[in-house]
This record gives C-alpha cells, structure tokens and sequence, in this order.
C-alpha cells in the first residue's frame, strides 16, 4: 500500500523527452484517432436484418368472373372516342423474397398490347395483364 501512496516514484522518468523511432514516422492525429472509431463487425448484418423485417403482401388468385370484369372494363376503356379515367390495382412481385406488393395507378388507358400482356397508360407506365387484381373507371382530374 505504502507504493501507491508515494508521490515521487516516477520521478526518474516524468522528465524524460518523449520516445520517437527513427525507423517510423510519427502518426498524424486523425490516423491515430482512426484506430478508435467504431466499425461494423459483420458487414451487411444490418440490411439482412431489415430485408427480412420487411413485409410483403401475398398474391391474390382472381377466378374466371372477375378476369372477365376486368377484360371488359379494359374494352370500355379503350373502345370508342372519349378516354375514360380508371383506377388500376395489381400485384407487382418482389424481387428479393416472396410475396410483393398490391400498387394502384389512376389514369387512361393508351393501349392493350396483348402481344406484350400489357396495359399501357397515358403516363408511360406497364402493367402486367396477369397481375391485375381490379379495375373501376373514375373520375380523371
């Protein structure tokens, strides 16, 4: 106890001149502080973590009668002179996992293009044929 009680035991080296090598430069302060700055353990354990937390919706089966409602709502659509503003929803799968994402988008109809299985709107925009879950005409602002 009496050693850590003495005030002078370091006296032989308190004055001593810093030790620098000749064999190394000194190390910059921001290199130094580099050595302590935290750093991920596992790279990608973060978006692993919410990818999985992620939720995606799981695809709705539509039988033949609602197939037939939204083929003749797209004929209504496209027939004739005046465009008709409709309100589209269909399921666009996800790319990572299961499942995806019910989408609605509200515009007119350019074109079916039932080569492509696709509806094409005014706006640029595709919709897959197969992926329409419904569609209702609306009132086009």
């Amino acid at each position: 106890m009496e050693y850590y009680n003495d005030q002078h035991r370091y006296d032989d080296i308190i004055n001593l001149p810093h030790y620098q090598s000749d064999k190394r430069p000194h190390m910059s302060l921001h290199d130094r502080a580099a050595q302590f700055a935290p750093f991920a353990a596992l790279n990608g354990h973060e978006e692993a973590i919410e990818e999985t937390a992620r939720l995606t919706d799981n695809e709705i089966i539509i039988d033949e009668s609602q197939r037939e409602q939204i083929n003749q709502m797209l004929s209504k659509a496209t027939m004739g002179e005046k465009k008709i503003g409709v309100s589209i929803t269909y399921f666009k799968p996800d790319k990572l996992k299961a499942g995806g994402t019910y989408l609605t988008d509200i515009g007119v109809i350019k074109k079916v293009d039932t080569l492509e299985k696709v509806v094409v709107m005014e706006s640029g925009m595709s919709i897959d044929l197969e992926q329409i879950v419904s569609i209702e005409e609306c009132v086009k602002d």
